[in-house]
């Protein structure tokens, strides 16, 4: 089990291990029973790591996890920068998308991230990670329909989970978050625990903000 962290907590992922040079960004999440819907209790993001599925089903709602590298000034440099469903791969390929999961539905990651940390160029200083609900706006989704929300990092060499954030907060109103950061730290890479909703209404919102 790796560690599990809490909101605003940082962890150097490199120092200490040598041999760390990729990781397996695994961001999760599942649609709040149909039955939790109906009472709308606020609709919390919380639980333990694969919580499992929905029971009864729940809300179709469509989550996407991206991510942004920044470079030493916070900012975006390129459109390729940001790896989405739409854009699977950075300039570099030092970050490579899995693709999307329509529904979040069942154990474990819902959509995974493959990070070289290695191939990452000198000019990118920080990963940004995000999940939006896809058309939130239109069709009137929050984060209160979901539930289970978390972020893992995983050791790709020795397959070690390294790290584990579970989103505890309520997102009730939220239409995006932000789970975490990587960045550099001198010649190391950290990890954030970030944990911020925001009400931005897609991906291209949250990017602009970074340009």
């Amino acid at each position: 089990m790796g560690i599990n962290l809490v909101k605003g907590q940082k962890i150097d992922l490199t120092k200490g291990r040598s041999s760390l040079s990729s990781v397996m960004v695994g961001l999760g999440w599942d649609p709040v029973a149909k039955d939790k819907e109906k009472k709308k209790s606020g609709g919390f993001l919380g639980g333990l790591l694969g919580g499992g599925g929905s029971g009864g089903g729940g809300a179709e709602v469509d989550c996407d996890a991206s991510v942004l590298l920044l470079d030493e000034k916070g900012k975006l440099q390129s459109k390729q920068d940001l790896v989405y469903f739409g854009n699977k791969k950075s300039r570099d390929g030092s970050v490579v998308h899995s693709g999307d999961n329509l529904t979040g539905a069942g154990e474990g990651d819902d959509e995974t991230i493959n990070v070289d940390l290695n191939a990452i160029p000198q000019s990118v200083h920080k990963l940004v990670f995000v999940v939006n609900i896809y058309q939130a706006v239109q069709r009137k989704q929050d984060f209160g329909l979901i539930q289970n929300a978390f972020i893992r990092l995983v050791d790709n060499g020795s397959k070690e989970e390294l790290v584990h954030y579970n989103l505890t907060e309520n997102y009730a109103g939220k239409t995006s978050l932000i789970p975490g950061e990587l960045y550099r730290h001198g010649s190391e890479w950290k990890f954030s625990a970030v944990g911020e909703g925001t009400t931005d209404a897609d991906i291209s919102s949250i990017a602009n903000k970074y340009l």
